[in-house]
């Protein structure tokens, strides 16, 4: 099997490669990249295996004009900025030691072996600079084919090795295995046995897991496999998977594209913002989220007082967790809402005679009255 794509031609990443195999090294694109590469999908990080250890990387590097930062060094990580294209290039590595959270590595010689150190079989995939597919394990290509996600070995051992193993299984179906045939049996069965394991995690990790699962394009039946297998009351107390397949179906209907926040909203949880350590713009939203499903505003009025972005979220969210139906002109509304200015203002009132708590009763009488009218009444209209 050949890969061919995009960034494996860029002539920083040949040009590293070749530098590192004049020297007697092996340079071997590894993990995300070539497993992406393969599917057709987009990559972010270009990552590089090689039997150099981390100093000679760097010495190799620089003697071929690239620039080099040991941004992980001490587990054996090196980037290299190559034609202004970064790659990670790490040194083949064996766990020593495992805590659930955290490894001791070694370094080793041979790509078996770094192979085996890792999570799922289609993430043990290399290439080679020519393109060339190795398989060291020999159920990569076949599983990445069948977009069958397994963990590597005996699933047990994996998630001894690091907890988040069990969040990075459900992400990783949601993204690239196969949604109309299930999780693999075997490795759903240890994350339920082993499910409390995630409570020795950091919520910042279970948090990074959580969003980038939820971006998925269709995570519903990741996050009810999760509820089910008992995952996600740890990941997330009291988040429920009901209303996401729901929400996501509108997505579908409507062209929305995914977003943690509003999918966050939709299978609850207690104080997500916490538990997930969510940034304070995204703890705000999901907060606002959450309590604007709830309220008696109407479509005009979302729109108005939170843009239109926020209203048609609160409007899909409405369908999922209250079963209210959408109608048609409830999204042409809310954006025919957003931006609209009250055309009566504070001074207009104080010109009257009308102050402090007087004034401010007032004008949300004469607001409440301007969207009751689609926002239709003038400011003559308004005034007495």
């Amino acid at each position: 099997m050949i890969l061919d794509t995009g960034w494996l031609h860029h002539p920083g990443t040949q040009a590293l490669c070749k530098a590192l195999e004049a020297e007697g090294f092996h340079a071997l694109f590894v993990g995300g990249c070539v497993r992406n590469g393969l599917l057709g999908l987009p990559t972010d990080d270009i990552d590089i295996s090689t039997d150099a250890h981390p100093e000679r990387v760097m010495q190799i590097a620089e003697a071929a004009g690239f620039k080099s930062v040991p941004t992980g060094i001490d587990h054996g990580t090196v980037t290299v900025i190559a034609d202004g294209l970064p790659h990670e290039v790490t040194t083949f590595r064996r766990d020593v030691e495992t805590d659930g959270r955290r490894a001791v590595i070694a370094f080793a010689d041979r790509v078996e072996e770094d192979a085996m150190r890792r999570d799922f079989t289609m993430n043990a995939l290399y290439a080679d600079a020519g393109g060339r597919v190795i398989d060291p394990l020999g159920t990569g290509v076949a599983d990445l084919q069948a977009r069958r996600l397994r963990f590597i070995g005996d699933p047990h051992d994996r998630i001894r090795e690091d907890y988040l193993r069990i969040l990075r299984f459900f992400r990783f179906h949601a993204h690239y295995g196969d949604q109309s045939g299930g999780l693999d049996a075997e490795g759903l069965a240890a994350c339920a046995e082993m499910a409390d394991g995630i409570d020795r995690l950091s919520r910042e990790r279970i948090g990074h897991e959580m969003r980038k699962l939820l971006r998925a394009t269709d995570p519903a039946p990741s996050v009810a496999a999760m509820a089910q297998a008992g995952v996600l009351r740890h990941a997330l107390p009291g988040a429920g998977a009901k209303a996401l397949p729901i929400l996501i179906h509108v997505e579908a209907d409507l062209g929305v594209a995914p977003d943690h926040c509003r999918r966050l909203a939709a299978i609850g949880g207690e104080n997500p913002g916490d538990a997930l350590r969510l940034s304070k713009s995204d703890a705000r939203r999901v907060a606002l989220l959450r309590d604007a499903v709830g309220s008696m505003m109407g479509a005009g009025e979302l729109g108005y007082r939170e843009g239109f972005e926020t209203a048609r979220d609160v409007l899909l969210l409405r369908v999922a967790l209250l079963e209210m139906p959408l109608a048609p002109s409830d999204l042409d509304t809310a954006a025919a809402a957003d931006g609209q200015q009250l055309p009566v203002k504070p001074a207009d009132l104080m010109t009257l005679g009308l102050q402090g708590p007087a004034l401010g009763d007032r004008l949300r009488e004469i607001e409440a009255r301007w969207i009751a009218s689609d926002f239709t009444l003038s400011r003559a209209d308004l005034l007495p």
